[in-house]
């Protein structure tokens, strides 16, 4: 397992640890309903160091990205970023990935999911034919996300950028916590508001920026947070988790991400896509409340009141902030309007779920 540069942080406050995605990660410190509240209420710090860094160089790195990605990252000006895909040849999902403009035309960051570095690393490079200078940087880059309706309110005492006022889906970059050289960007995954926190993993800034961050912030509450209670927090705002709602099978308009699927410009698999978008959907992305008790996990079956099989849970959970279960599930179109009564097959028991408008909260 690899470890990121605040791995030995994690278990001296007593994290439980386990792999994921090939790191050794902190799931939970306290509880993950402790943790959720207190991201929800207040402000915590994520580590996702272990997020993949690529940048992408050169007159023709534009062209690249927008050749494989879905959204239409020519509409990007310095400090703005956005959410996007990468389809692959029969429509389905690389990855999602969010696409940083750090220079336009000139200069962008593309930032994907752990598990997939290797993968789309070798995707994009098989599509660059334009001598596109590409560098890896994940494993030189640190990642800090602190999230909450107090984050910026505290990280702002640690930088003379004005984080405070940072629009969604744009960023900064400048001094943080005494280091140069630092992204902080508003694209948070948990719907609480907050920054993320990128910097060169060298010279002990990890260390720095960590100390000063609870320097600030802890006094007030901040604390640090597991990824357990990321992923309640990103399933509450009806956030796609890579592996579990979306895929290589999974196209984007079937995931309720039409949104970011342009056909403004010539992109892999837009044919297929633009296919899909005429004939409509044959399932569709919807969120679940359970209406009898029972919690839905990933993978559970769908049925129909007459027991025929309709869909599947993607994600699902007790959700702290809602005092319910709730899942995120692909179900046949016929079944994906607002209000649609569903059984959740658990344990071989039918229980009865109603199909509801995301995000949950």
């Amino acid at each position: 397992m690899k470890n990121t540069p605040f791995t030995d942080k994690h278990i001296a406050l007593g994290a439980k640890m386990a792999e994921f995605a090939g790191y050794n990660m902190p799931i939970s410190y306290v509880g993950i309903n402790e943790e959720h509240h207190c991201v929800r209420s207040n402000a915590g710090v994520f580590d996702v160091s272990h997020m993949g860094e690529f940048m992408l160089k050169g007159e023709n790195a534009l062209d690249l990205i927008q050749r494989v990605t879905s959204n239409d990252a020519a509409k990007l000006g310095n400090g703005q970023a956005q959410y996007s895909c990468l389809p692959n040849d029969k429509g389905g999902i690389v990855d999602d990935l969010l696409v940083y403009c750090v220079e336009q035309n000139k200069t962008y960051m593309l930032v994907v999911n752990a598990s997939n570095i290797e993968k789309d690393w070798n995707w994009i490079s098989s599509h660059n034919n334009k001598n596109v200078e590409m560098h890896n940087i994940s494993d030189k880059t640190g990642l800090l996300a602190v999230q909450g309706p107090k984050a910026t309110e505290y990280m702002q005492q640690l930088t003379d950028m004005d984080i405070t006022n940072l629009k969604y889906y744009t960023f900064a970059k400048g001094t943080f916590a005494g280091i140069e050289n630092v992204i902080v960007s508003a694209t948070g995954y948990t719907g609480a508001g907050g920054v993320e926190i990128y910097f060169e993993d060298k010279d002990g800034n990890a260390d720095k920026i960590w100390s000063e961050i609870f320097r600030v912030g802890a006094p007030h509450g901040l604390k640090p947070i597991g990824l357990a209670a990321r992923d309640t927090l990103r399933l509450e705002k009806g956030f796609c988790l890579y592996g579990n709602d979306i895929d290589d099978t999974t196209n984007p308009l079937e995931a309720g991400l039409g949104w970011i699927t342009k056909f403004t410009k010539d992109f892999t698999a837009r044919p297929i896509l633009e296919q899909v978008k005429a004939n409509g959907v044959t399932r569709k992305m919807v969120g679940l409340e359970m209406v009898d008790k029972g919690i839905p996990r990933h993978g559970y079956t769908l049925q129909n009141a007459e027991g025929k099989e309709i869909g599947v849970i993607t994600s699902g959970t007790q959700a702290p902030s809602l005092g319910k279960a709730i899942g995120m599930a692909y179900v046949a179109k016929e079944h994906a309007a607002e209000g649609s009564e569903v059984f959740v097959m658990i344990r071989d028991k039918a229980v009865k779920a109603q199909v509801v408008k995301l995000p949950f909260a």
